[in-house]
């Protein structure tokens, strides 16, 4: 396996905690964002949708990490990223679609270099923009996380689940913004639960090889 990545993409940092679950070995191809290598012709003719992530599997090749997640649990079963139960896959995919569809793409890169550079933008309304969609994101994140979360560990049920490999960088990068995680004991407890565990903690982004 070949994961186009880059260390500080918090999408492809839940793509390496998956992998790291899952036991499997890959490549690290690195795209940095900065610097636009993830639009490259190089890199669009691999993912057209110039995006990081990407995974080649078999010559074949997989956008976007909730399908790359899902597409590693279908193809490597243990251990399982979602509960045996309907109700507690769906629970688990609505958590996870919660951060990576509604949170995150408010906040990533390409957006906030538009606010910087179309939108004239500065510093601390860029900052102000982060800070408002993580306390609006979280504040229901926490109050899932509270009825769901039993031992404080995970997030739902016993194990690891999509829903924290989904939640770890997202805190992660509310931490390097400085928001004001005060009001989210539940997900900060989470969160640093799930950071100690060996796989999650080799998918940081300063553990990467392109770390800079």
């Amino acid at each position: 396996m070949r994961l186009y990545t880059f260390w500080r993409s918090s999408a492809a940092y839940r793509v390496r905690i998956a992998l790291n679950l899952k036991g499997l070995g890959y490549s690290s191809i690195s795209k940095a964002l900065g610097k636009g290598a993830h639009l490259a012709a190089d890199y669009t003719v691999v993912n057209p949708q110039g995006l990081i992530p990407a995974l080649e599997d078999d010559g074949h090749v997989i956008a976007q990490s909730l399908a790359i997640m899902e597409y590693l649990d279908e193809t490597h079963p243990l251990p399982p990223f979602l509960p045996a139960d309907p109700l507690g896959r769906a629970t688990v995919r609505s958590i996870a679609q919660a951060i990576a569809c509604d949170i995150h793409p408010l906040n990533n890169l390409r957006v906030l270099n538009y606010l910087r550079g179309s939108l004239a933008a500065d510093d601390a309304t860029v900052t102000g923009w982060y800070r408002h969609w993580i306390g609006v994101g979280f504040a229901g994140l926490e109050e899932l996380a509270r009825r769901h979360s039993r031992s404080r560990r995970f997030f739902y049920g016993e194990a690891p689940t999509l829903a924290d490999i989904c939640l770890v960088p997202q805190v992660y990068n509310a931490r390097r913004f400085e928001c004001d995680l005060a009001p989210y004991p539940t997900l900060v407890a989470l969160s640093n639960a799930l950071e100690a565990i060996p796989e999650f903690a080799a998918a940081r982004p300063e553990a990467q090889p392109d770390a800079s």
